[in-house]
């Protein structure tokens, strides 16, 4: 029996022409089991920074700038109480003894509490997650209203502040910083 017939049909089989007879098979990878999966993904592009991203940087500076701010507020606060409440002695000061000298002190109460805040969140920047994230956008939020109100003409730097520490914490770098994985 000659193998070499093309008509036979039960020779060895010829090359077949593209299109007609069994279906062409893909070439390079076995015909059988499962399709190949495609690759897994990472949340934020092939890789987790590694390294912390500027506008990140930018706001953990920005807090340590805020921190320094409360802690001159904080001592304008109560160098006034005394010098309020060392001035209710001396009659040329009767317009000043008359301001609450208990209002200083809650101020400077306030403003060592929102400084202590501060410094503990720029602290949180390496270890912390996405809670410090979420805490960063409502400390900005918080800052940036109490700028705007109570402290209208002393605070603008802490708006300014406030609203860019908001937004780099909470834009796309921000996320991937506070998001990744630690290992």
């Amino acid at each position: 029996m000659s193998f070499g017939d093309p008509n036979n049909p039960y020779g060895a089989p010829q090359g077949q022409q593209p299109g007609y007879g069994a279906p062409q098979q893909p070439q390079g990878g076995p015909a059988y089991g499962y399709p190949q999966a495609p690759p897994v993904q990472q949340p934020y592009g092939a890789m987790a920074p590694t390294t912390m991203p500027g506008t990140v940087s930018a706001a953990r500076a920005m807090l340590w700038v805020i921190v320094g701010l409360q802690v001159l507020g904080v001592l304008l606060f109560a160098f006034s109480a005394v010098a309020i409440d060392q001035a209710k002695d001396d009659a040329a000061f009767e317009a000043l003894a008359d301001y609450p000298t208990g209002a200083l002190w809650a101020f400077a109460v306030l403003a060592l509490a929102w400084g202590v805040w501060a410094a503990v969140l720029a602290t949180k920047f390496t270890s912390g997650g996405n809670g410090v994230r979420v805490t960063l956008i409502v400390f900005g939020v918080l800052t940036a209203i109490l700028a705007l109100y109570p402290f209208t003409l002393v605070g603008i730097v802490h708006l300014v502040l406030a609203i860019l520490i908001a937004v780099f914490a909470g834009n796309s770098k921000g996320a991937a910083w506070f998001q990744r994985p630690r290992y």
